[in-house]
């Protein structure tokens, strides 16, 4: 074969590699490609098909972006990367001390791991994102030609917005976000009276409407709150219905119908819990193990919780104050020390982000 004729098939593929890739773009609705400007990269998700879902408090958005990561895997390995801040700052320039991970997923459909980072830690801290696997690689997500779809939160508190100890509201737009029945749950504070609030955005997104505010009993300081955020929460189905269950700061558990989620609705949570005083919940899963259900909790100070939900149908709610534990057989993990974010990996395995000194690991554990 002739030197040209080899180099025109080289074009040709390139074409066609190129139109295949336009064409995966074009079959996620609502999306367009093009540069992606984000303002913050902080708590993420994923939908079943493989699109990353981002929240963007500092832009007051949610986005949407496809990763081009959709060729399926049964397990995500087993991944464990010492010194996670310290290669992505290598990698982008700066020192350890100015990263700043976010938050950490996996792709449900390749089981690749994604990593939410702001580099700086200040208001011009610069967000980005990355990948990885169980070879330990590092690569950055280019947001400079992606396929995205970009939502605004109608409601999101102004950007000067402060609570009564003097903390930016704005920046707790989105504190925790999940894909539930074709919709985008996404918990957080907005302008409205009851400034705690949870959005239910249809994905593909539309244009998103005002969200429900949200009204617990906090069993800790016995009162009646509207302003606390939702920190994390995870779904889960009781008898065919769909409910998320929240943890809020200090530390009630909470559930909420998904049914109840309207715009424009108020809401009272249902408090079920308490895992205890002087503590923030920093990130939750649910899974099965042996053929009973659990939650497991990161906390700030009270470490992991491994809590058991088997019963979760029958719980009373909790309206009497309770400094916890309370609502749930609950068990410490003392082995786990330093867990910042946690996530599920796969069926079999949780991933952990740690900090250890001024090193912080990414590792794989079985679900406990």
């Amino acid at each position: 074969m002739s030197t040209r004729s080899i180099a025109t098939l080289s074009k040709l593929a390139a074409v066609l590699v190129c139109t295949a890739g336009l064409a995966f773009s074009a079959d996620v609705p609502g999306m367009s490609a093009g540069k992606m400007q984000l303002k913050s990269a902080g708590v993420m998700a994923f939908a079943p098909n493989g699109t990353l879902i981002v929240g963007d408090s500092t832009g007051g958005s949610l986005v949407a972006l496809d990763v081009k990561d959709g060729s399926p895997a049964n397990s995500g390995g087993n991944v464990q990367i010492k010194g996670i801040n310290e290669k992505i700052a290598a990698m982008v320039g700066t020192t350890p001390d100015q990263i700043l991970i976010q938050d950490v997923t996996v792709n449900p459909v390749s089981k690749h791991v994604y990593i939410s980072v702001s580099r700086g830690r200040g208001p011009d801290a610069i967000p980005l994102i990355f990948w990885t696997d169980a070879s330990g690689k590092l690569t950055e997500v280019s947001l400079d030609n992606v396929a995205h779809a970009t939502v605004n939160l109608p409601d999101a508190p102004s950007t000067t917005a402060t609570n009564s100890f003097g903390q930016n509201q704005r920046t707790q737009t989105i504190t925790s976000l999940a894909y539930v029945d074709g919709n985008v749950i996404v918990a957080g504070l907005s302008n409205e009276e009851f400034s705690s609030t949870l959005h239910s955005i249809p994905f593909p997104f539309r244009e998103a409407e005002k969200g429900t505010g949200v009204k617990i009993y906090h069993s800790s300081h016995a009162e009646y709150e509207t302003e606390a955020p939702i920190r994390t929460f995870v779904p889960y189905q009781v008898n065919n219905r769909s409910y998320i269950l929240a943890a809020y700061t200090c530390t009630p558990i909470v559930e909420i119908p998904v049914s109840d989620l309207k715009p424009g609705n108020k809401v009272t949570g249902t408090t079920v819990g308490n895992l205890g005083e002087g503590n923030r919940p920093l990130d939750m899963i649910a899974y099965t193990k042996g053929g009973h259900s659990y939650f497991l909790v990161a906390n700030s100070s009270l470490g992991v919780i491994k809590v058991a939900v088997d019963h979760l149908d029958s719980n009373k709610a909790i309206t009497t104050p309770s400094s916890g534990p309370a609502g749930f057989p609950m068990e410490t993990i003392s082995s786990l020390q330093g867990v910042q974010h946690l996530t599920k990996l796969d069926d079999s395995s949780a991933l952990l982000l740690v900090a250890s000194g001024n090193s912080t690991d990414l590792r794989t554990i079985p679900l406990p």
